[in-house]
């Protein structure tokens, strides 16, 4: 599974500015939310349940948060790329710029692990990293998620 098969070219947003984490999330769900159908209280009031079990922060200024939604039929993936980093609680301790957050269906568990997975292992690749940040507009931002 490649990131682009969770997303549209609408789905990715550029030079997002967030001064905290739980602005970023309130910002993202809003867009994540439009994407899947769904209000967007929801879609932040899961991402920040799932946030207080541990930080989605995975490393290397990546994070995944992440989300399992009833109401949801197919995954819905949003990637954003920050104008600058924020303290994000990471376990590396770094500060994120990349955000991929991925909403999935509560029904299938094995398919929203694996896309959890595809995820996380695509955006630990320096040279995936590389491409993400040097993009220059949302295009460019979509394929570098190939």
């Amino acid at each position: 599974m490649k990131i682009s098969d969770l997303l549209s070219p609408a789905d990715v947003m550029i030079d997002v500015r967030a001064s905290n984490k739980r602005q970023l999330l309130q910002e993202l769900s809003a867009k994540a939310a439009g994407s899947a159908g769904l209000a967007a209280d929801l879609v932040a009031s899961a991402l920040s349940k799932r946030e207080e079990l541990g930080s989605t922060g995975i490393g290397k200024g990546v994070a995944i948060p992440h989300a399992r939604l009833k109401e949801l039929q197919r995954p819905v993936g949003l990637l954003a790329k920050l104008k600058q980093g924020i303290e994000f609680d990471a376990i590396d301790g770094q500060r994120v710029d990349i955000v991929f957050v991925l909403l999935l269906p509560a029904a299938a568990e094995n398919d929203a692990l694996g896309a959890l997975a595809s995820v996380a292992r695509i955006l630990r690749s320096p040279e995936n990293l590389a491409r993400l940040r040097a993009a220059k507009d949302g295009s460019e931002l979509f394929a570098a998620a190939g």
